[in-house]
C-alpha cells in the first residue's frame, strides 16, 4: 500500500491573515511540501496539471523532475496529466524523460480535466473530450511498446515510422492510472489496458466511487489481466489534523467555509459525512480512512489532499508531520493486516522490471537503424539509396 499527497496546485488567499501567495512563494512552497513527504516517510507525491488562474502547475514534468532530483526515496507521479490537451507525442517523450532522470521513480495519472476552457487554447474541442482521451492515450500506449510507430487517428497527423525518444527506461514503460469521478468510458479503457484506475474520490459519496470501482474490477478481470482482487486502485482523500479533534475543527473551519471549491456550500459538518474528508484528531483520520477498505476492499494507493483552501505552509508541513508519524504506520499496519494475498502489490518501477525480466537483466534501447527515421519521416525500411539521395547530409 502506498500512501502520499497529491495538490492542485490552488493559489488561494489565505482567509485567516488575508494574503494571498504569489505564484514563486506557492511554487517554492509545493517543493517544501515533496520534500517534507519524503521526509515523514510516505510514499507518493502528485501534482495536477492546470493551465489556468488560479493554479500554477502548468509543467508537471518540469517540477516532478526537480522534486524527485531533491527527494530520496518519493515516487513522483501527476493528478492528472490531461490526455486531451496534450500531443501524446509529447506525453511520451516527457514522462520518458522523466522516468530516466527519476531513476524510475515516478508513474501518471491520466484524465481529461474539468476545466473547459483549455480545450480551445490547445486546439482542441470540448464536444471531442471523450474520444480524444480514447485515442490520445491509445497511441501514447503504442509509443511507448513499440520501437516503430505508424498510425493514423481523427484527431491529429499521421506518423510514419515514429520513434518516441527517450526509449522508457530498462524498456518498461511507466505505469499509468487513468483518473475519473464520472465516467465508465475511462474505467473501461483503464481495465482493458490493464492500468490503475484511481478514484479522486473527495468531493463525491462512498457509494459513487463504488460503482465506478467495481465496475473496473469486472471489467479488468474480462480483459485476461487477473481477478478482480488483482485489479489496481488508487483513492483520494482530504484531512486536516489536530492533536484534538476540536481543535481541528476550529482551526480548519475558515479555510472550508471561504475555499473556492466547496465553500458557502454544505456545512463542515455535513460535508464531512457525506464526502471522505476528515477534520479530526489522528485516530479519526486513521478511522475514516478505514472504511475506504471496509467499502472497496483491498486497495494500492491512497493519497491525501492537504495543501489547499489557503492553508499556510507552516500549517501544511505541520499537517504532514502528524499523518506521516501518527497516522500513516498505523494505517499501513492495519491495512497489511487485512491484506488479502491475492491482491496486486503496488506499482513500482522495480516491479515492472520484474515482471518482465524476472532474473533476466533488463534491455537498454540504444540508436538503431532499425528503429524509425524522425529526420525523413520516412520507413526505416525505406530503400537507403533513395533516402540519402533525397539528405545527401545524412551520408
Amino acid at each position: 500500500m502506498q500512501f502520499g499527497i497529491f495538490s492542485v496546485s490552488d493559489i488561494t488567499r489565505d482567509p485567516v491573515s488575508g494574503e494571498t501567495p504569489t505564484e514563486a512563494e506557492r511554487i517554492d512552497a509545493i517543493i517544501k511540501i515533496a520534500q517534507k513527504t519524503d521526509e515523514v516517510g510516505m510514499d507518493v507525491f502528485a501534482i495536477g496539471e492546470h493551465h489556468n488562474p488560479p493554479f500554477f502547475s502548468s509543467s508537471p514534468t518540469t517540477l516532478l523532475a526537480a522534486i524527485a532530483a531533491t527527494t530520496q526515496r518519493l515516487l513522483v507521479t501527476t493528478a492528472t496529466t490531461l490526455i486531451t490537451t496534450n500531443d501524446p507525442v509529447r506525453i511520451a517523450e516527457e514522462y520518458a524523460m522523466l522516468q530516466h532522470v527519476s531513476q524510475g521513480r515516478m508513474d501518471l495519472m491520466i484524465g481529461r480535466g474539468n476545466t473547459a476552457p483549455v480545450y480551445p487554447w490547445f486546439g482542441a474541442d470540448i464536444r471531442q473530450g471523450l474520444p480524444l482521451a480514447l485515442e490520445n492515450y491509445n497511441l501514447l500506449h503504442r509509443l511507448w511498446r513499440e520501437d516503430v510507430v505508424d498510425w493514423e487517428g481523427q484527431f491529429r497527423t499521421a506518423l510514419q515510422g515514429f520513434t518516441s525518444t527517450p526509449r522508457p527506461l530498462d524498456d518498461v514503460p511507466p505505469f499509468v492510472w487513468h483518473g475519473s469521478i464520472r465516467t465508465p468510458e475511462i474505467a473501461e479503457q483503464a481495465a482493458f489496458y490493464g492500468n490503475g484506475f484511481f478514484a479522486n474520490h473527495i468531493f463525491w459519496p462512498t457509494a459513487h466511487s463504488l460503482r465506478l470501482i467495481e465496475f473496473y474490477r469486472q471489467r479488468f478481470e474480462h480483459y485476461g489481466h487477473g481477478t478482480r482482487k488483482q485489479a489496481i486502485v488508487g483513492l483520494g482523500g482530504q484531512a486536516y489534523i489536530a492533536k484534538r479533534s476540536q481543535d481541528a475543527v476550529k482551526e480548519f473551519r475558515p479555510y472550508f467555509d471561504e475555499a473556492p471549491v466547496y465553500g458557502h456550500g454544505p456545512s463542515l459538518e455535513d460535508f464531512s459525512q457525506m464526502t471522505p474528508l476528515t477534520v479530526g484528531s489522528p485516530q479519526e483520520v486513521i478511522d475514516k480512512t478505514l472504511t475506504f477498505h471496509d467499502t472497496f476492499g483491498d486497495y494500492q494507493r491512497q493519497l491525501f489532499l492537504m495543501d489547499h483552501a489557503g492553508l499556510p505552509l507552516k500549517t501544511v508541513l505541520n499537517q504532514l508531520d502528524l499523518l506521516g508519524e501518527e497516522v500513516v504506520p498505523v494505517l499501513r499496519k492495519e491495512l497489511e493486516s487485512r491484506r488479502d494475498p491475492e491482491s496486486a502489490p503496488a506499482p513500482t518501477h522495480e516491479g515492472l522490471v520484474r515482471a518482465k525480466y524476472g532474473d533476466q537483466p533488463a534491455r537498454q534501447p540504444r540508436p538503431n537503424a532499425n528503429r524509425g527515421d524522425n529526420v525523413t519521416g520516412g520507413s526505416p525500411y525505406q530503400d537507403s539509396e533513395n533516402a540519402t539521395a533525397s539528405y545527401p547530409g545524412l551520408v
